[in-house]
């Protein structure tokens, strides 16, 4: 029987088996096409309620942090034990490291930082904590300035009379005020006295700091003058060279007027004022 044969009836019926099989394959196909993410109730099944049109941020598929405001920061990579600590950098070539404990104080550190400046100079601060929380401006600045700044505990005591519990309160409250003032934790410790033990050692390396100590003491806490500190420096001078002066625990004057006298003359002879990095040592 042709098509134009039909009766009423059977068209009908044909129209109407058209009309379900077209319904099923677009049923088959919306089943295999990938659900678009969104949320679900129990039991994995899409929530009930219409999808969006249009596909999600690409940010919308990224995992959020669990709190906070931003992107966690990356846990550092904790640097190993050591037992003794580094006096010198590595390296043949003529770079120098100098360094200033005991501070911030305002009237000496600042005419340090102002004579590094004027030479495009960057330096290592190992600071107490009880000095760094009143003079969080001179610690910013440092940090402005492109200087490291390291721990020196808080209040200068010498380590192995401490119990390791003082000890690291000692050291973390002096971090905590490093970090709370500049964004970043200190990577370099160095105990008062450079009187170092087990347990100085330990935890700086808990608190992600490595030891460092000095190859050149300049004495200047003794206040010999200006000269003699120029002297010992000039003396000492050498490849990976670390100098330990102050800027602070008594009068500085004498550190100031030296580091005016010395620092020219060491860039004049070809020495390069370098900072040190955890991944040399």
């Amino acid at each position: 029987m042709k098509d134009d044969q039909l009766t009423p009836g059977r068209r009908v019926l044909l129209r109407a088996a058209a009309v379900l099989g077209l319904t099923a394959t677009a049923g088959c196909v919306g089943a295999e096409r990938p659900s678009t993410p969104g949320p679900t109730v129990t039991g994995g099944a899409p929530a009930a309620g219409p999808q969006a049109a249009r596909a999600l941020k690409p940010s919308a598929y990224r995992l959020q942090p669990m709190a906070g405001h931003g992107p966690q920061r990356a846990a550092r990579a904790l640097p190993r034990v050591r037992k003794a600590p580094i006096l010198r950098m590595p390296g043949r070539e003529r770079s120098m490291v100098l360094t200033f404990d005991d501070g911030p104080d305002p009237r000496y550190t600042p005419h340090i930082l102002r004579i590094l400046r004027r030479h495009d100079v960057r330096a290592m601060f190992f600071v107490c904590g009880e000095m760094a929380v009143d003079n969080k401006d001179l610690l910013r600045e440092m940090a402005d300035d492109g200087h490291l700044i390291g721990n020196h505990t808080w209040s200068h005591p010498l380590l192995p009379r401490l119990s390791r519990a003082t000890m690291r309160d000692q050291m973390e409250r002096t971090c905590d005020v490093i970090e709370d003032t500049t964004g970043e934790p200190p990577a370099w410790f160095r105990a008062p006295y450079g009187a170092w033990n087990r347990n100085a050692f330990q935890l700086g390396a808990e608190l992600g700091m490595e030891p460092l100590a000095w190859t050149v003491d300049t004495l200047d806490w003794t206040e010999p003058g200006s000269a003699t500190i120029v002297r010992r420096v000039r003396a000492g001078a050498g490849p990976g060279v670390v100098v330990l002066s102050h800027d602070a625990g008594g009068d500085r004057s004498g550190s100031v007027a030296a580091l005016r006298s010395y620092l020219p003359e060491l860039l004049d002879s070809g020495y390069r004022i370098t900072l040190p990095s955890r991944f040399m040592t």
